[in-house]
């Protein structure tokens, strides 16, 4: 097992042989370091923190430390970090903050540097995060989706499939699957370019761009918009949609900017 002479490591802690432990890596609990795995220099992981195999954390990357949140209890609580994710340079995971509850980090998810996962969030599988993110509390990120360097998102907000947050965000309320916001938060468009990689097939495609124009050029409320989809949706993807718009949602779905009127 190739760990550096001064990597601490508590004698809780399960580390697969064939991890690697960089100089001054400190991992303080019952921690879960799976195979494969690379922590850089300085990287510190923290309580009860499972890192699924073939992850690499870069220097001084910070994960399973104590929420912020005054209203913590200091129960047990966790963090999870799926298989085939990257965490780069001064990269913040918190743990969860409720007795029992988890912060999730899905599989091969690139966390850029210096942002910041907040405690009980939930990123699904390949997210991607721009250096700066900053994720408030009980975030959920849905597969494929992007947020943009430095943009900022308030807690309890659901970012859909393949949607990208645009650089320098505030976003304050949901975004929904395939769709783009503003910097102020509002929704422009369909994530077009996103929907061609992802490989969502042209019937696909066509359906999500009506939806975007029901929806957002038509000014639709949630509910309207909702009985829309629910009339007109046949793909996968529209179904999605459908399902995202239909669920729980405290903050709210963001509205449409000014901007988003323009030729299709």
């Amino acid at each position: 097992m190739p760990i550096h002479p001064t990597a601490i490591v508590d004698p809780r802690a399960v580390v697969d042989a064939t991890a690697v432990l960089g100089p001054y890596v400190v991992i303080d609990g019952p921690a879960v370091i799976g195979a494969r795995c690379v922590l850089g220099p300085s990287v510190v992981v923290e309580g009860h923190t499972e890192i699924g195999p073939d992850c690499r954390l870069h220097a001084h990357a910070a994960i399973g430390g104590t929420p912020q949140d005054r209203r913590f209890p200091g129960a047990e609580s966790y963090t999870r970090i799926g298989a085939g994710s990257i965490l780069r340079e001064g990269v913040t995971v918190h743990r969860g903050t409720a007795p029992g509850t988890a912060t999730v980090v899905g599989e091969r998810c690139l966390l850029m540097t210096n942002s910041h996962v907040g405690h009980n969030c939930t990123l699904a599988d390949e997210v991607i995060l721009v250096s700066g993110a900053l994720l408030g509390g009980h975030v959920q990120i849905g597969p494929r989706a992007m947020i943009s360097g430095n943009a900022a998102i308030h807690q309890f907000v659901r970012v859909g499939e393949l949607a990208l947050v645009g650089i320098l965000a505030r976003i304050v309320q949901d975004v929904p699957p395939f769709f783009l916001t503003d910097q102020q938060g509002a929704i422009i468009g369909e994530n077009r370019v996103g929907m061609t990689r992802a490989g969502l097939s042209p019937d696909e495609r066509r359906e999500i761009k009506a939806a975007f124009r029901v929806i957002y050029r038509a000014g639709l409320g949630r509910s309207a918009a909702v009985e829309y989809l629910a009339g007109a949706v046949v793909t996968a993807a529209g179904q999605r949609l459908l399902q995202f718009m239909s669920g729980d949602s405290p903050r709210g779905v963001a509205t449409r900017s000014p901007h988003s009127a323009r030729a299709a």
